[in-house]
């Protein structure tokens, strides 16, 4: 076996000796350039754990509130078919208003709205015409139909307003004055029997006028505002009753004041502690 010289040798170990070397500073590096950023990583990790923590209990927050103001509105305010919302309070005094009905009108109360409408007659009732026989009051949708008979509020042929009625107009006044938004129609209605004077050429004359002076004594002597009210004449053609009798003949004479109320306020001013 051809031996080497001892000087390429100990040439090959030292050769050796300094591959390995710098391939462990390389290697040692590497791992701290991997260990810088693995650590810089892990910090850029943590400040977004942080801050995800922080949306998170902020959309936490704000879920809450949602849910809160949802019960809140779930409990205070309630949808009628379409027709009207009602508070808690206002639902109360309905409850209220309702113990006080005739059970037999209650029974005919099939739904919500029937039964809105039995409490608004009923307070209308003794608010306005408990002690009147010439007035009648109808409810349909929360709308609130008030039929007078001429009886009470002209002498025949007339359209000057007797003073028979201002009792029923006060409270009718009072009514509409409680809610600025209410709009007011005052409608005429004559029986079919025919009427030609130097005043009034027709029934529709007659009619109108009558509206027209319901309207003017609302206005000028009980204040309600002019711009919530609407004054019509329907003449004889939306009869009650056939005009085949002077009984239904008087039934058909009417003034008809159809208001539409906003329930809250109007259970305020109804309230049954009041009556």
């Amino acid at each position: 076996m051809k031996k080497l010289p001892l000087i390429a040798i100990l040439s090959m170990i030292t050769l050796g000796s300094c591959v390995s070397k710098k391939k462990y500073v390389a290697l040692e590096s590497d791992l701290n350039d991997t260990k810088s950023r693995l650590t810089k990583t892990q910090v850029e990790k943590e400040e977004l754990e942080s801050k995800m923590t922080k949306i998170e209990a902020r959309v936490a927050e704000y879920n809450e509130k949602i849910n809160s103001l949802k019960e809140i509105n779930d409990a205070q305010l309630t949808s009628v078919d379409d027709i009207a919302v009602m508070s808690n309070n206002t639902k109360e005094k309905m409850r209220t208003t309702l113990s006080k009905v005739d059970p037999a009108l209650l029974a005919n109360a099939k739904t919500l709205e029937d039964s809105i409408n039995v409490a608004i007659s009923y307070n209308l009732k003794k608010s306005i015409a408990d002690d009147e026989d010439d007035v009648n009051i109808d409810i349909d949708k929360t709308v609130v139909m008030i039929n007078i008979s001429d009886k009470l509020l002209f002498n025949s042929g007339s359209y000057k307003v007797s003073s028979k009625a201002n009792n029923i107009l006060k409270k009718i006044a009072d009514v509409i004055n409680s809610e600025p938004s209410m709009e007011v129609m005052v409608e005429g209605h004559t029986d079919a029997r025919t009427i030609q004077t130097p005043m009034f050429q027709d029934n529709w004359d007659l009619s109108v006028k009558r509206a027209t002076s319901v309207v003017r004594i609302l206005q000028e002597k009980y204040n309600v505002a002019p711009e919530k009210l609407i004054a019509a004449g329907r003449s004889s053609y939306i009869p009650l009753v056939d005009n085949d009798s002077k009984e239904n003949r008087s039934k058909n004479r009417r003034t008809k004041i159809v208001i539409i109320p906003d329930l809250n306020k109007f259970f305020a001013l109804m309230d049954s502690e009041n009556l």
